[in-house]
């Protein structure tokens, strides 16, 4: 059942949970690729910087969509539950980390080559949504370790179930919690994969003008 007709929809509409007063410091951190086209909207709604916090994906070697764990520059997250059902053993672990931990230096050279200074600021960390939490945790233990005072998780989706890790963000904010929930992509009208072209050009502009 969609929700939303496309990222940048569904950006907008998780913006308006979001007072702009209340995040006058804040940096918004979109997960690329989808996640940058929803953080432009939230970005630009609050006034606040946009850049890109780069993570990775690490999938079961007999399917590749169900999450493991995730990783960022210097963050490795694992589900243990997911690890031991999947039957993944510590040499299929590490080479498919090394084998994301190369495409992850790739996104950072192209997406994220210089790093914000964070000291005192907010973090607004925001993907399209949120399926196992893997990428979304790693994504906000690698800003808090960059030295965010505040770490602030915003999707437009996510399963009802789900709530982050004690400790790992100090505000947790969900447009639409769902119980029965697959997959991301069932709650959008277009969730065509954005690609990097499209990423870079979102990240060179400046949003700060604000929403009107």
């Amino acid at each position: 059942m969609a929700i939303f007709a496309d990222r940048a929809a569904a950006g907008r509409e998780l913006a308006g949970l979001l007072d702009r007063e209340a995040f006058a410091d804040a940096v918004v951190f979109g997960i690329p690729r989808g996640g940058v086209v929803t953080g432009a909207e939230v970005a630009r709604s609050l006034g606040a910087p946009l850049a890109a916090v780069v993570v990775r994906k690490l999938g079961a070697p007999s399917n590749m969509e169900f999450a493991i764990g995730a990783i960022a520059q210097e963050v490795t997250v694992l589900n243990p539950d997911a690890v031991r059902t999947s039957m993944v053993t510590p040499e299929q672990l590490n080479f498919i980390e090394d084998l994301e931990r190369v495409e992850l230096s790739r996104r950072v050279r192209i997406f994220a080559p210089d790093q914000i200074d964070l000291t005192r600021r907010t973090a607004v960390v925001v993907d399209d949504g949120v399926a196992t939490g893997a990428t979304a945790t790693a994504a906000c233990q690698e800003l808090r370790r960059r030295g965010a005072e505040r770490v602030v998780l915003a999707v437009p989706v996510a399963p009802a179930r789900w709530r982050p890790t004690r400790g790992v963000v100090d505000e947790y904010i969900c447009l639409q919690p769902v119980r029965d929930f697959w997959a991301v992509g069932q709650f959008y009208t277009d969730f065509t994969q954005t690609t990097d072209a499209e990423v870079v050009e979102l990240l060179s502009h400046d949003l700060r003008g604000g929403s009107e």
